[in-house]
Order: structure tokens, then sequence, then C-alpha cells
């Protein structure tokens, strides 16, 4: 694969995938025994772990919305910075639903075997989406 067409798949992982919440779409996009590890810091093994996953953040954000700001590609990688944005409806982290509007930043590492996603690492900045949670600034340990 090239680096146009591994930018392409990333894209529809983010724009198709979760921004729409196509489940199915993982089985076409992703190795059936994908690693993963989201931007909640979870990590799991293969298509219906990522679909557990995905259910958590929907719960959570209904209206999760996953905004690419730069993809940058090679052969076999796919690093991009995002910015996740939503409204908390449901339980994350011990808060209770809150209506609050939250966004935070991320970036996103993936490598692509045979024409799919194999692995996928994605580091939010937790920190920053607790404060929102929680409507005050957290402390640090």
């Amino acid at each position: 694969m090239n680096a146009e067409y591994n930018k392409h798949l990333a894209r529809r992982w983010w724009e198709e995938m979760w921004n729409r919440w196509e489940f199915a779409l993982a089985r076409d996009i992703a190795t059936p025994d994908i690693n993963f590890r989201g931007s909640l810091g979870r990590e799991m093994q293969g298509i219906p772990a990522l679909h557990d996953y995905m259910r958590i953040v929907r719960d959570a954000f209904p209206d999760f919305y996953n905004q690419i700001d730069e993809l940058v590609a090679d052969a076999e990688h796919v690093a991009a910075r995002l910015t996740f944005s939503g409204t908390h409806k449901g339980e994350l982290f011990g808060y209770p639903p809150t209506g609050r509007k939250i966004q935070y930043a991320a970036a996103a590492f993936f490598t692509v075997k045979d024409g799919k996603i194999a692995s996928g690492w994605v580091l939010g900045d937790l920190h920053a989406l607790r404060e929102q949670l929680a409507g005050a600034p957290a402390t640090m340990p």
C-alpha cells in the first residue's frame, strides 16, 4: 500500500466508522485481530473488543466527533493529530452525565498491513478531558 491509500484508510476510520458510528466498517478497514489502545486509555485486541470500546465512548458522548487536524503517512504507518468533541451524556471515569460540551486533543498512530489497520495507539489529553468532566481544573497527583 502507499501513503495516500493509508491516509484514506485513516480518514475512513475517523470520519465514517467513528463519526457515523458505523461499527460494521471495522471489518473492512481493520484486521480481525487488531491491537488497539483508545484515547480513554483502554487497550484491547480484536474487532469485538473494539466494538465494545466504541459503545463505551458512544454511551458517554453520543455526538462524539473526531476532527482530523493533520495526517502524515508512509507505506506502513499513519500518524494523526486530532480534536475530539462531544456532549457528556453518560457516565465516564466515575463522572455522572453533566451535559457539558467537551473537547480534547489527541494523537493517533496506526500500523497498516495488507491494506488494513493492524494496530492503533491513540493518546488523548485525559487531563483536559477530566477537567471538563469535573467542571473545575483537575489537580495534579
